[in-house]
């Protein structure tokens, strides 16, 4: 199975597995992490999921949708590594992705 590699807010870094075909949100929230609230459970209406992928591995990822674009940018935390975690499925291809939780809305 795939690692997702996740930063907290307090700078912890947890490697974790998670099963190809769920979204990046899924996966961080399956492992117990409280701090992605994710409150609209992955229908890409609040951006309560959002979070930071590392620099190097943007390429790696698809585009940002219209609804996740206009969704970042209703935040103050959006920067060019913002991504809405809901939005990004997470398989092989994506095994090692190092996201970041984005500071609370």
């Amino acid at each position: 199975m795939p690692q997702l590699i996740v930063t907290t807010r307090d700078g912890t870094e947890h490697e974790v597995t998670g099963e190809a075909g769920l979204s990046v949100m899924e996966v961080i929230r399956d492992n117990g992490f409280d701090e992605l609230l994710a409150m609209c459970g992955g229908s890409c209406s609040c951006a309560t999921c959002h979070v930071y992928v590392d620099e190097d591995q943007l390429d790696r990822l698809g585009p940002l949708g219209p609804d996740e674009h206009e969704l970042l940018d209703s935040s103050e935390h959006r920067s060019e590594r913002s991504r809405l975690s809901c939005q990004l499925r997470f398989d092989n291809a994506l095994d090692g992705l190092r996201v970041t939780i984005a500071p609370e809305v």
